[in-house]
């Protein structure tokens, strides 16, 4: 427990942070400015941080793209990458690859869901509405749920 009056450094909350999950540099920023009392204090802790690989972008981009591929489209995933302050060459990278498998992940999420071919109009429009909500090109959304329509489920 820590003592009553205690505050932690930056670079101690900045640890705590990245002990959990991988972080962006942006990330920390954002969640450790209202901890800074001197100004310079947070960038030369985060510096520092990243001189020891203890922060490190590309491995932030791994990890949101590892923990939302298998449940989330290119576009959705995009949107996370952004979010977090996740830009550049690293994460154009990492989307290309993504949209290499963004059909079969698809499949596999309306595999998952529905598991049989939408009934009528409705059902079709409602099994539609799903992938393209989790991120999915509409292209590939149309092309898994009319092979639903055309695979052998029986």
């Amino acid at each position: 427990m820590n003592k009553p009056g205690f505050q932690p450094s930056l670079k101690g909350r900045a640890l705590r942070l990245l002990s959990q999950r991988e972080h962006s540099r942006a990330e920390l920023e954002r969640k450790l400015a209202p901890h800074e009392t001197v100004p310079g204090e947070l960038a030369k802790a985060l510096d520092e941080l990243q001189t020891r690989d203890f922060l490190n972008d590309g491995r932030a981009i791994e990890s949101v793209v590892h923990r939302r591929a298998g449940k989330w489209g290119t576009a959705k995933v995009q949107q996370e990458l952004i979010a977090k302050g996740l830009i550049g060459e690293a994460v154009a990278h990492a989307l290309a690859n993504l949209k290499d498998t963004e059909l079969s992940r698809a499949r596999e999420v309306w595999r998952k869901k529905f598991g049989s071919p939408p009934p009528d109009p409705q059902t079709r429009a409602k099994h539609m509405r799903f992938l393209l909500t989790r991120g999915f090109n509409a292209e590939v959304v149309r092309q898994v749920v009319r092979g639903a329509d055309e695979d052998d489920f029986g």
